[in-house]
């Protein structure tokens, strides 16, 4: 606490085995700091937006944070490294006064977008505040980097373990009392594990007994588990022992919970009792309704539950997944029917929780409980969670795996017995009507296919259904694209009105874009610069500034602003339309193209050859795969022509390739090249020879300057 007190490094890092008392001293050292917000992680924390808002909300409740940070962090599909973290890290270094942000239980972030989010966080904290680290193992951070600026203090097991004064001080808060010579035996035998401490205590108090109680202890870790059979469980009931050990399957515990888990009643009062005789149980509310087990205690009691009664434990998950579904905890039940095994409830569960988590921006949350499907082989039997995972795909740029998704959902079986719920989609359409909407997303087999996949979608979607104007956006899209504006324009204008009434922003700001596009086609400007100002309008209300769909609208209001002469504006969608190239894929073929043909069209008309060339070749890239596109085909190579005659500026940041403006945001951060080559599944040498590029391009000497510059431009989010 001393050394805590006395630090001024912003990086505080606590990394010992559990049972050292990293908690118990980060609670001590806050309750010194005075302005503390606190994180305790768990792994549903492995997705960055999840993570990101847990430190926000804990940090708001200090100062209060920006509101954008969280309207950005609850967007659909915004780009961790490009905006999301850049704008987090911002708001937190303009905190008006020092804060200390504890990060608990960080070994349990997996992710490594978790991880570089921490690692950006540690070393952009502003002056005076301090960011503190408990972890079982060192966390993946730049350690070598902080340790040479004198950025982070470290302590460890060395520090943590307790001396002679410490361990008595501890077993006398526990009641317990030791001769000189017994305290220092057991500090010996234990080398000052606070824990190992504390049940020796225990065991101590519960047999009555003095020196069998030392003598049969051991700090080993792996005698830890056979020590707290014969001296700790071994002193109680028979009936705690196995409430104790088959509850502790659950993070979080309550008495009507553990009731159903272990068909009994009375579990409120056992909870309350255990609270009271200390045998670490924690509560978590004020009304003492929710607990925990300490965590150490938690992983010894299910050790001894799968020594005592492995085959009751898939049981068990399945009484407690039942329990958490009917009482409004679906994403906790989740976690528990893969354990248990039961895929047509997760597949069920994911169906009904995907799209609002993904609107909610929770991308990899929802990738993971897909996964998860997938790596069983349980994708084609339930079509509801393979049209979910085709989207999923489709939308964040990965075309070979939505594809793979929908092959899979077209490749129906059989509803398998007592499976009806997992073959439905969660709103009541029929399954027919969203693989037919997928079909028309994609559109593998041309527009006039499209449109009559939309169509037939329409036919089968409920009234209650939030996805109905989804298939008028792509019956437009199709309309529009096979010539027949008189036809796609009123049906595009009832998708605006629909998706304005549900709050399907997304498809209600494509739609409005569409409907530009015809607009601009009339020659009808004035129409066109109304229409994307209403879309504009749309991103905003919806939070979609990095949403695949906004690609549209920002190339078409570039058109518009270049049409009235406002270059600062057009500059500025077109900034705003690149940094989402890299998500424009075949797997939407039709955004894609029509994307890149306007922002093509914008280029040029500011001639900026580079530019243009650049959309262009990605535009072609997609047509050679897809290229029974209606009028696409011929209006891009219209453009090639235009393009062929004339003469303009020289290389510059418009020339970006997709691939390029992937690993651009990642160079605004500590990793290496190496490190970013990991994360983009690329070698080091692809990583420094698109670097290379970038820098050439944007016209920079180094790392620092391509970034500056980046940001000057509005390719990256400062």
């Amino acid at each position: 606490m001393a050394r805590l007190a006395r630090t001024t490094e912003p990086v505080v890092c606590l990394v010992a085995p559990p049972g050292y008392g990293k908690t118990t001293l980060l609670a001590q050292w806050a309750e010194h700091k005075g302005r503390v917000a606190w994180v305790t992680v768990d792994r549903r924390d492995n997705d960055p937006m999840v993570l990101l808002s847990c430190i926000a909300a804990a940090l708001d409740r200090v100062e209060p944070i920006d509101p954008v940070v969280f309207q950005t962090l609850a967007s659909p599909g915004v780009l961790v490294a490009g905006t999301a973290l850049p704008r987090f890290v911002s708001a937190v270094s303009t905190m008006a006064d020092p804060v200390a942000l504890v990060l608990d239980h960080v070994e349990l972030l997996e992710n490594p977008e978790c991880l570089d989010a921490v690692a950006e966080l540690a070393l952009g904290f502003p002056a005076g505040s301090q960011l503190a680290l408990a972890s079982r193992r060192p966390p993946a951070l730049p350690v070598a980097l902080l340790r040479a600026a004198g950025q982070m203090v470290e302590l460890g097991v060395d520090e943590l373990a307790m001396n002679q004064h410490e361990a008595r001080a501890l077993l006398e808060g526990a009641d317990v009392a030791l001769l000189d010579a017994e305290m220092t035996e057991l500090i010996g035998k234990t080398e000052g594990w606070p824990v190992g401490l504390y049940l020796a205590a225990l065991a101590r108090k519960a047999s009555g007994r003095r020196s069998d109680a030392v003598d049969s202890f051991s700090g080993d870790d792996r005698f830890v588990a056979d020590y707290l059979h014969s001296e700790l469980l071994a002193q109680l009931p028979p009936e705690l022992v196995t409430f104790l050990t088959r509850t502790a399957l659950l993070e979080r515990i309550c008495g009507p919970l553990c009731d159903a888990m272990l068909a009994t009643g009375g579990s409120g009062q056992v909870l309350t009792s255990l609270e009271d005789s200390n045998l670490l149980v924690v509560p978590l509310d004020r009304r003492r309704r929710w607990y925990r087990y300490h965590q150490l205690f938690r992983e010894l009691l299910l050790a001894e539950l799968e020594r005592r009664e492995p085959e009751l434990i898939p049981e068990l998950h399945l009484r407690a997944a039942s329990w958490l579904e009917a009482n409004g905890l679906p994403e906790v039940a989740v976690d528990h029917a893969q354990a248990g095994g039961d895929a047509d409830r997760v597949a069920r569960l994911v169906a009904a929780l995907a799209q609002p988590a993904y609107a909610a921006g929770r991308v990899d949350t929802v990738r993971r409980w897909l996964a998860w499907l997938e790596e069983r082989g349980l994708v084609e039997r339930h079509p509801p969670v393979a049209v979910i995972g085709a989207w999923t795909q489709a939308l964040v740029g990965q075309p070979a795996g939505a594809l793979r998704w929908a092959d899979a959902a077209e490749r129906r079986p059989e509803p398998p017995a007592g499976a009806r719920g997992t073959q439905t989609p969660a709103d009541g359409s029929t399954m027919d009507s969203h693989q037919a909407m997928l079909r028309a997303l994609l559109c593998r087999d041309g527009v006039d296919r499209m449109r009559a996949d939309a169509q037939a979608a329409q036919a089968g979607l409920s009234p209650a259904s939030r996805w109905r104007a989804t298939p008028l956006l792509l019956e437009g899209i199709a309309s529009m694209l096979a010539g027949d504006a008189d036809r796609a324009d009123p049906v595009l204008a009832d998708a605006v009105e629909v998706g304005t009434d549900l709050e399907a922003w997304p498809a209600a700001s494509t739609a409005l874009a569409g409907r530009c596009v015809l607009a601009i086609q009339r020659d009808d400007w004035g129409q066109a610069e109304t229409l994307a100002g209403q879309a504009l309008a749309v991103l905003q209300a919806g939070q979609l500034d990095d949403y695949i769909m906004s690609s549209l609208v920002y190339g078409i209001a570039a058109r518009t602003a270049l049409h009235r002469g406002d270059l600062a504006a057009a500059r500025g969608h077109l900034a705003r339309a690149t940094r989402l190239r890299p998500l424009l894929t075949y797997a939407i073929p039709t955004l894609a193209v029509q994307t890149l043909l306007e922002l093509g069209r914008a280029y040029l008309a500011l001639n900026d050859l580079a530019g243009a060339r650049a959309v262009l070749r990605q535009g072609r890239d997609i047509l050679q795969l897809r290229p029974n596109l209606g009028t696409l085909p011929a209006q891009f190579e219209d453009l090639r022509s235009r393009l062929d005659t004339a003469r303009g500026a020289a290389t510059g940041a418009s020339s970006l390739t997709a691939a390029e403006l992937r690993l651009l945001p990642l160079l605004a951060t500590h990793l290496t090249f190496r490190e970013i080559g990991q994360r983009l599944y690329l070698s080091h040498n692809t990583v420094k020879t698109q670097a290379i590029s970038i820098y050439r391009k944007l016209g920079a000497n180094s790392r620092g300057q391509a970034v500056q510059q980046g940001q000057e431009i509005g390719l990256l989010t400062t």
